[in-house]
């Protein structure tokens, strides 16, 4: 058989093949990433006669390849983060197969449309796989009637194909006029389009035109019209295959090198990468409340950073020295990392407040190549090193210096660390220095930028890292801290007009730019914070024996709430001095 298009196949054809793993995924394929919104519109789509596009499928035949490279199975119920991996299939020794080249995304969705459930989590929940977080949804088609013009977004679906639970469908069933229809349940009847006119008629809404003509015409889309058009490659070289997938891989879902890189690594490792990433992205999620999310493209900078001098994702510099390199050192690897994680985590942080990850990867170098992984967080040991990594890690964060273009960041870093392995400590100084020209990526504080500091919420990702900083004397990793108010918010939330004070305070009082920013904001232990509660500063300070130095509190000035305003003041002044004297 020669390359180029050949006999087109049915939708069912195609499923049946993923289900006998006759199609299979080739390394070099990106996870499935389609929202359910994707998938809803791909299916109204094909029952609205559009073309869903070619796909190219690569026959594997040669057991070079087989038994080479690593191939995956398709994804067949989606969990969003806790099942969204290909299964890994071993093809050494295996029948003739069909690699997707091009078109892994439609399929899958088909797939899961047609057989398969779609699980994403609701809004405002934490991720935790449970059925009350991220409930399993399958797809369902309203077949009571066409969505009216009006009433359809921006997608301008005409059928309203939507992933949903039992317990929503039978919810809509009882205030709509809906009729829900669960698109798998065309698998009960299979080819026979005549078992499936009985059903259709047996049931109270048979006599609706259009849920017959929608469920006849679903199934005929499906079992008997050849809409999977496809381009079969049948050359067995690799280097010829990889050509075409990144030329047709350019429209669609972006292509990232790190999927690439991904494949050269998974083809070249006794292991399977994929599992031995996704469990170091689990034991990152583990740390941190909540839990680190990294993904594979984090992973792999921080290899590139820790062995290759050109740290772009590019294929050639992931060459089999590379590769080798970080095949042998795994271990090790990934000991670092998750140290640098769970240090994080004594600091404080956690997902929520780190969002530049690449912050880690300089700290990561430094432990990996100074053999810290085993020490680092001793709490009798790299003291010193481990404040000035924290110093650096805030003031990175602040200054946002992994914003946009990180690769330049990370390699001028990387000069700076190098120079400077056998020191002793961490180079926060020498680095500071060596970007102190850069007019975007500079670790400098002036006034102004200290001031709009002062300025953050309580609630601001940042004001954690802020008060991180001015609170440097405290012993990091000893407890976890919390971000907690002097003078407590529920006094300012509860004051009324009517109170005893004038117009003036009144108005001081309650506007929160006054009472929830940084000046009225300190650090507590997590035991110490349980305990004042909401306890007012002046009764807490003289019930604790607080250390007001200790603190940061100011001394001379009144702690009665009525004085509140002098007091801000005053705090202000001495974190914006404070700060100002940790960051030169």
């Amino acid at each position: 058989m020669e390359s180029g298009y050949q006999l087109p196949i049915s939708i069912y054809d195609a499923l049946e093949r993923i289900i006998d793993n006759t199609y299979l995924l080739p390394a070099i394929q990106r996870k499935f990433v389609w929202k359910s919104e994707q998938i809803e519109t791909l299916f109204d789509s094909i029952m609205r006669d559009y073309p869903i596009n070619s796909f190219m499928f690569w026959k594997i035949e040669d057991d070079m390849i087989k038994n080479g490279y690593k191939f995956y199975e398709f994804l067949k119920n989606y969990r969003e983060f806790f099942n969204d991996e290909n299964p890994y299939i071993s093809t050494k020794g295996f029948k003739d197969f069909y690699a997707v080249i091009d078109g892994q995304q439609r399929l899958t969705s088909l797939y899961i449309g047609l057989k398969g459930t779609y699980a994403y989590r609701l809004p405002r929940r934490w991720l935790r796989d449970t059925e009350e977080n991220i409930p399993t949804r399958e797809l369902y088609i309203d077949v009571s009637k066409a969505i009216p013009e009006e009433k359809r977004d921006e997608r301008k679906m005409v059928y309203n194909f939507k992933f949903l639970t039992e317990d929503e469908v039978k919810k809509d069933s009882e205030r709509s006029d809906s009729i829900w229809f669960r698109v798998n349940d065309l698998y009960l009847f299979g080819e026979n389009s005549i078992k499936l006119q009985r059903y259709i008629i047996s049931q109270p809404w048979g006599e609706n035109d259009f849920a017959v003509d929608t469920i006849l015409k679903l199934h005929k889309k499906v079992f008997v019209e050849k809409l999977i058009t496809f381009y079969l490659e049948t050359k067995q070289e690799i280097d010829a295959v990889l050509d075409i997938f990144i030329r047709t891989n350019r429209g669609g879902e972006p292509l990232s090198y790190s999927n690439l890189l991904m494949s050269f690594i998974t083809a070249n490792w006794q292991k399977d990468t994929r599992s031995e990433f996704r469990k170091l992205i689990d034991q990152i999620f583990e740390i941190g409340r909540p839990g680190f999310m990294v993904d594979s493209d984090f992973i792999l900078k921080t290899c590139l950073v820790l062995f290759c001098k050109d740290i772009k994702f590019r294929l050639k510099n992931f060459d089999s020295e590379s590769v080798g390199a970080i095949e042998d050192n795994w271990p090790r690897i990934t000991k670092s990392i998750i140290e640098v994680f769970k240090l994080a985590e004594k600091w404080g942080f956690n997902n929520s407040i780190v969002r530049a990850k690449n912050a880690f990867i300089p700290i990561i170098y430094y432990i990996y190549y100074n053999q810290l992984e085993n020490r680092i967080n001793n709490p009798l040991l790299c003291r010193e090193e481990k404040e000035e990594m924290r110093r650096w890690f805030c003031i990175s964060l602040l200054k946002r210096v992994f914003g946009g273009q990180s690769d330049s960041v990370l390699v001028g870093i990387r000069k700076v660390l190098n120079k400077n392995l056998r020191s002793g400590r961490f180079p926060f100084a020498e680095i500071k220095y060596a970007f102190k020209d850069n007019p975007s990526k500079n670790l400098s504080f002036d006034e102004e930028f200290i001031d709009g500091l002062l300025s953050l919420h309580k609630d601001d990702s940042s004001s954690y890292t802020v008060m991180a900083l001015i609170y440097s004397h405290m012993p990091f990793g000893d407890r976890i801290y919390h971000l907690d108010h002097l003078h407590p918010a529920a006094f300012f939330r509860s004051i009324k007009k009517d109170d005893k004070m004038s117009e003036d305070n009144y108005n001081f009082f309650k506007d929160s730019e006054n009472w929830d920013t940084l000046p009225n904001l300190q650090l507590l232990n997590d035991r110490v914070n349980e305990h004042k509660n909401d306890m007012s500063l002046e009764e807490w300070i003289l019930v604790d024996k607080v250390d007001l130095d200790y603190q940061l509190i100011p001394k001379d000035v009144s702690l009665d709430v009525k004085d509140f305003k002098e007091f801000i003041t005053k705090r202000k002044a001495m974190l914006k001095e404070r700060l100002m004297a940790i960051v030169q």
